[in-house]
């Protein structure tokens, strides 16, 4: 590794906890328990693979098997039996049991049930790609709404200092205005600098409670649950001092959308091998 490069694939299992913040590791693992989004990529995933195992059945033998019983009564006073003088020990109970195999196998000549296996592992792998890109996204929204969550809270204390320096420096600029020591014109900059942040500690306000909903959106929860949670302010989490941050044409490879597509493609190829074995007998 030179210049913060590096070819090594990046561990999204824990990258989170380089920033070393409790809350943070908290928060990541209740979004991946129970983020939606998440839970629905994860279902796909079994989907793909259920389809992938069917379709690997046709490759092998199809075996069916059956049984089945049955116990017949007769009446002794039926119209036809009742009459005739039937001979001693014939039975009007018994029993019927029948049992069948059958196995059968059919050659995959022009190679179409071998391309349906190809295709199903290919979307398969697409499946959990797309898994992959789900949680890569999440994790990274997480991260970063809580950041901005962190900055916006430390910028709130700050204009809330800078409020009461404010105030006492209006105070002051009309003390000295009803003294004759200055004009009205510094008297009106102050409380536009006033007003100004007064407005802007609103704002922030309001971005304290934007951040917050959207984390719980992501916890799969509702979007004020974790208003009592993260209201009180806290540091900002201290960024990664070595980024890895590696060649271009790997980040393109190392990227999930990419990977999913790429096997997507493949897939859909696949589904044309199978599409030409069916035009033939």
């Amino acid at each position: 590794m030179a210049g913060g490069e590096t070819n090594l694939e990046p561990s999204i299992a824990s990258w989170w906890k380089s920033f070393n913040d409790p809350q943070l590791d908290s928060l990541v693992e209740r979004a991946v328990n129970s983020n939606h989004d998440l839970r629905m990529a994860g279902a796909r995933v079994r989907e793909a693979r259920a389809f992938y195992r069917i379709a690997s059945s046709q490759l092998w033998p199809t075996v069916d098997a059956g049984s089945s019983y049955a116990r017949q009564n007769q009446s002794k006073n039926q119209p036809v039996l009742g009459s005739l003088p039937m001979p001693p020990g014939i039975p009007y109970e018994n029993n019927v049991y029948q049992a069948g195999f059958d196995a059968s196998w059919e050659i995959d000549v022009f190679g179409g049930n071998r391309r349906a296996v190809e295709a199903g592992k290919a979307e398969v792998a697409a499946a959990e790609f797309g898994r992959r890109n789900v949680l890569v996204t999440l994790l990274g929204e997480v991260a970063r709404n809580y950041v901005e969550l962190r900055g916006c809270q430390r910028r709130l204390e700050i204009a809330t200092n800078n409020l009461k320096t404010q105030q006492e420096a209006l105070a002051l600029a009309q003390d000295r205005f009803k003294n004759g020591l200055t004009s009205d014109l510094d008297v009106q900059q102050a409380a536009t600098i006033l007003a100004n942040t007064r407005a802007a500690i609103r704002m922030l306000e309001t971005g304290i409670q934007d951040y917050i909903h959207r984390l719980g959106v992501l916890l799969g929860q509702p979007p004020e649950a974790l208003l009592a949670e993260l209201s009180a302010s806290a540091p900002i989490p201290s960024a990664h001092p070595v980024v890895p941050a590696g060649l271009p044409s790997e980040l393109l490879r190392r990227r999930p959308d990419i990977q999913q597509a790429e096997r997507q493609l493949a897939a859909s190829t696949a589904r044309i091998g199978v599409a030409t074995a069916d035009l033939l007998p």
